[in-house]
């Protein structure tokens, strides 16, 4: 008997999740591992959030809350918003989902139905496609070139368009490149959204940290056309070390947003209510904590593109955003070790994991083979000693 699903079958692992739980093995028979494949910032959750989360539960926060979330979260969410995104939403387009990452699911089940083309921007984050595919839609690569700095490509999109385009994802700043779309660019995909009458599904997850005195720029908050068919998602994750809490969230149109809360009732019902609560104090009250942890993640990537350009071989363009470098290293394709060749990116990453102790996440998982992803999230002190161990490593290949 075959029991699992054709659906499931078609789905694609995780590749940054397999390789955290390899590199914990790896760690636990004592291997000493030093990790840049990490998607999460190394910090804790600051203390007041952790108190409000206390708090929660001695106050008795602990049962159901409504599907779309507690109104309370909703409301602050609501603030957020218009406050430091210029996007003005009432509660009721609001949802309150278990991490971004439930939000992004949610969205493309409420909108794709089956054979609808989802564009994506590759390089991309690993999960985007397996979620279009598994909605139903059929997700539409449309690769940004790495001389341009990954920056939107506006005519590469509209030659992707057809009449089965439902929607478009976009992720700025970017994992894994970086990269922080500039207004103008957003300005002329928002246009161009409108006039094709296709959805804009915007993930922001790391708009707090931002480097070089760029701004992020919600594409929502353009004008009230393009506010009209773009669903902004974010989170509490990345910018208040919260991965594990699992608060996510998403606004946009109130029909759509309906919608996702139709599938959300069935799916998981309401996202965790001791973190709701203190995800209010996130967004009211951690602004401090947060440009702590940017000003910190600056240092790093500093410091980690600053000897990633020093290695032979290697190019790297300098991110604006998130916590990742994104080198190419399409030189060392083809090289050899002790007769093993290198092929791809995986296979250097291997290498790198096997003989240089340092695991990286390889560029084909995000559909760019001739790049690695490193996340700086990580100790300046670790971040030295590994780019140590990858230079060294580098050498061996011949």
């Amino acid at each position: 008997m075959n029991s699992i699903s054709q659906r499931v079958k078609d789905i694609n692992p995780s590749a940054t999740l397999s390789l955290t739980s390899k590199v914990a093995e790896m760690n636990k028979r004592g291997e000493n591992i030093i990790s840049f494949n990490l998607g999460e910032p190394d910090f804790n959750t600051p203390q007041n959030i952790i108190e409000q989360g206390i708090k929660a539960l001695y106050e008795g926060i602990t049962k159901y809350t409504p599907t779309e979330g507690a109104n309370f979260l909703r409301e602050a969410i609501s603030k957020k918003l218009l406050n430091e995104n210029g996007i003005e939403y009432n509660s009721n387009s609001i949802i309150v989902t278990n991490g971004a990452k439930q939000a992004l699911f949610n969205a493309l089940m409420a909108v794709c139905d089956k054979g609808d083309e989802v564009i994506v921007l590759t390089p991309c984050w690993v999960s985007y496609v397996e979620m279009i595919k598994l909605a139903g839609g059929v997700p539409i690569l449309v690769s940004m070139s790495e001389k341009n700095d990954f920056s939107l490509d506006i005519n590469k999109i509209k030659k992707a368009l057809t009449n089965r385009t439902k929607a478009i994802i976009i992720n700025s700043p970017n994992n894994p490149t970086g990269v922080v779309y500039e207004m103008g660019q957003l300005e002329k995909l928002g246009r161009l959204a409108v006039e094709k009458n296709i959805l804009i599904i915007s993930d922001e997850i790391y708009e707090k940290l931002i480097y070089q005195g760029k701004k992020h720029i919600s594409v929502a908050s353009l004008s009230d056309e393009i506010k009209d068919i773009t669903i902004t998602v974010n989170g509490v994750s990345k910018a208040y070390a919260m991965t594990g809490w699992r608060i996510g969230y998403a606004a946009g149109p109130y029909d759509v947003i309906r919608a996702m809360v139709r599938f959300q009732s069935h799916a998981t019902s309401g996202a965790n209510s001791p973190a709701q609560f203190a995800s209010v104090e996130a967004l009211t009250n951690s602004k401090e904590y947060a440009d702590f942890m940017k000003d910190e993640f600056e240092k790093r990537k500093k410091e980690m593109i600053n000897r990633i350009n020093k290695m032979g071989g290697i190019t790297c363009i300098v991110p604006k955003g998130a916590f990742y470098a994104f080198p190419n290293v399409k030189y060392y394709l083809g090289k050899k070790y002790k007769k093993k060749v290198i092929r791809n990116s995986g296979d250097l990453c291997e290498f790198l994991l096997t003989e240089g102790k340092i695991a990286l996440v390889p560029g084909e998982a995000f559909f760019c083979p001739d790049n690695v992803r490193i996340s700086y999230s990580n100790s300046l002190e670790n971040i030295s000693k590994g780019m140590d161990r990858m230079e060294n490593a580098l050498k061996m290949l011949v």
